[in-house]
């Protein structure tokens, strides 16, 4: 096991063991402890009370972070010559149909979110391969896919994702970074906390919301309370 730096043990030292922090107290630590000289990102991992094996005990979903996400998200539309003016103007990235797919095929990957339209959708499936386990291929349930291709840009762009439970039953989701304000961190963890649980399984029994920890790039864990949010 790695040993920790000084800066890790110091960061560790000012958070209490198995104490369980209110999402406020928890936001204004996390920038506390934050160490790194780069600005970190801020993710959070809750445990739910599912079993993701189960296909009516999925969870997954979308959510628009009141304050976005921190990140310059590359994104690229994949759609026919007469939505590429449209695409363009609400700020995609990279715009285009063949040559893109081509690209792809050759093993470029280097955007954050794919959106493109229904009859577009039957080119991409042979790249389903690459795609997939990237987490790149577009969904019509996370509005991926759609013929508004100019709304689902400015979404993304604006600080929506997508998430989804693993295998473990646990989501976990950038929230922003350690240079937002703590009450920007707090509305967005607040967000996504309240999406998962309107998003509960009828199937999914006994406790829910089994855990919830913040971390940001570089610093411990911090468990919250999940009674109090």
């Amino acid at each position: 096991m790695a040993k920790l730096t000084k800066k890790q043990k110091e960061a560790a030292s000012k958070i209490e063991k198995n104490k369980l922090y209110s999402l406020k107290d928890a936001a204004a630590l996390i920038k506390l402890v934050a160490s790194a000289k780069f600005d970190e990102s801020v993710d959070i991992a809750v445990r739910l009370g599912v079993d993701p094996r189960k296909a009516n005990q999925m969870v997954r979903g979308v959510v628009t972070l009141p304050h976005g996400t921190g990140k310059d998200v590359k994104v690229l539309a994949l759609v026919t010559p007469d939505k590429e003016a449209e695409a363009l103007a609400a700020g995609a990235d990279f715009v285009g149909l063949d040559d893109y797919l081509q690209k792809i095929k050759d093993g470029w990957t280097d955007v954050d979110v794919i959106i493109t339209m229904p009859s577009v959708m039957g080119k991409l499936g042979p790249l389903g391969r690459i795609l997939g386990p990237r987490g790149l291929m577009p969904n019509p349930k996370t509005g991926t896919v759609t013929m508004d291709v100019a709304k689902a840009v400015q979404e993304v762009k604006a600080g929506k994702i997508d998430f989804k439970v693993d295998k473990t039953g646990i989501v976990h989701a950038g929230i922003g970074k350690i240079s937002f304000g703590s009450e920007q961190i707090v509305d967005n963890a607040h967000e996504i906390i309240q999406t998962l649980i309107k998003l509960k399984p009828t199937a999914a029994k006994g406790t829910y919301i089994r855990s919830i920890y913040l971390t940001s790039t570089m610093s411990p864990a911090i468990a919250l309370d999940p009674k109090a949010v």
